[in-house]
């Protein structure tokens, strides 16, 4: 995740304060502040002395020229985390420093300047720095660089086998926000071939319906993290971040408030795109929704062979949750 840094180095309460609320994971503050400043909220500060200097590893550079650029690289390549000021806000020096190291952060004025910046050479810089009095570009940039949001593309796969497969563990994961009708997680047995399970959002005869939650399935699937990366059911723990979608494959990190494992009867479902296999382990119950090609709701005990569902595939392959190239098979 790209960390964001307000610069508060002139000290208003108003602008730490609303720095901590906006989830801002840094604070550049005085030196002498710092007491006075904890305070305010639990948060990590960067503290300033009076001859400028930043704590914490951090220092601060303005390109002015080239050996300014090459100065910044020597530093973050020995593993300081540089803070990179281009005069006219200019991407070429940004560009040759994320080039050669990881350890560059990009002061910003705003949330245009912020979403260049975590985009450059795709990786982008490691966070941003903003310099602003202004509280809502404050939370502008915090959604920027907070959200997490990503698009995919979504498909509509026809469901090939229905069957149950006794007994598993089943993770329910409970998140801090409330979803949506038509929002939920993205499930599979393979990286290569998930299924869009529907949070539980609807009322139903036997159950409260629970928004803030999506019943995942069995322990040993893949869901996806922010990163692009995946990671098993049964690794999610509070406080860790999930991706959620919506059925047009919009994405946004949300996090895990508890994850609930418990013994329940299970049902494979196998679906197929285009020659490519999609399957997940999932809890036999009417509150497990998946999403229909139409975007209408289906309980996996009304599923039926033929129905078209929503899922997302990739080429298969990954390490660590990293996608890869490389020849996998996974039946």
């Amino acid at each position: 995740m790209k960390e964001f840094i307000v610069d508060a180095r002139d000290y208003d309460k108003t602008i730490v304060t609303t720095a901590i609320e906006s989830g801002a994971d840094y604070i550049i503050i005085p030196e002498e502040k710092l007491e006075e400043a904890k305070k305010l909220g639990r948060i990590k500060f960067i503290t300033v002395d009076k001859e400028g200097n930043l704590s914490d590893d951090f220092v601060y550079i303005t390109i002015h020229n080239k050996e300014d650029e090459e100065k910044a690289a020597q530093l973050a390549k020995a593993g300081k985390k540089v803070i990179v000021k281009t005069t006219d806000w200019t991407i070429i020096p940004l560009e040759n420093l994320i080039a050669q190291s990881d350890n560059i952060y990009a002061v910003v004025k705003n949330a245009e300047e912020a979403s260049i910046a975590v985009g450059i050479l795709e990786k982008g810089v490691r966070g941003v720095v903003l310099e602003t009095k202004d509280l809502n570009e404050i939370k502008k940039v915090s959604g920027v660089i907070k959200e997490n949001v990503e698009k995919l593309n979504l498909v509509k796969a026809k469901v090939t086998n229905i069957v149950s497969v006794g007994m598993g563990d089943r993770v329910a994961v409970d998140t801090t926000s409330l979803f949506k009708r038509g929002e939920g997680m993205l499930v599979g047995n393979s990286s290569a071939g998930m299924i869009f399970v529907h949070a539980e959002t609807e009322e139903s005869p036997y159950v409260a319906s629970r928004p803030f939650r999506v019943n995942a399935g069995a322990v040993h699937m893949y869901t996806r993290v922010p990163g692009g990366k995946t990671v098993y059911l049964c690794e999610l723990k509070a406080g860790k971040e999930v991706m959620a979608y919506d059925i047009d494959g919009n994405g946004k990190a949300v996090v895990v408030g508890r994850s609930k494992i418990e013994r329940r009867p299970m049902l494979l479902i196998e679906a197929e795109y285009e020659g490519k296999k999609l399957s997940a382990v999932l809890q036999n119950a009417e509150t497990i929704r998946l999403v229909k090609g139409d975007g209408s709701l289906v309980s996996v005990v009304d599923l039926q062979i033929g129905d078209e569902i929503l899922g997302y595939v990739e080429e298969a392959g990954r390490h660590f949750g990293m996608k890869v190239e490389e020849t996998i098979l996974e039946i």
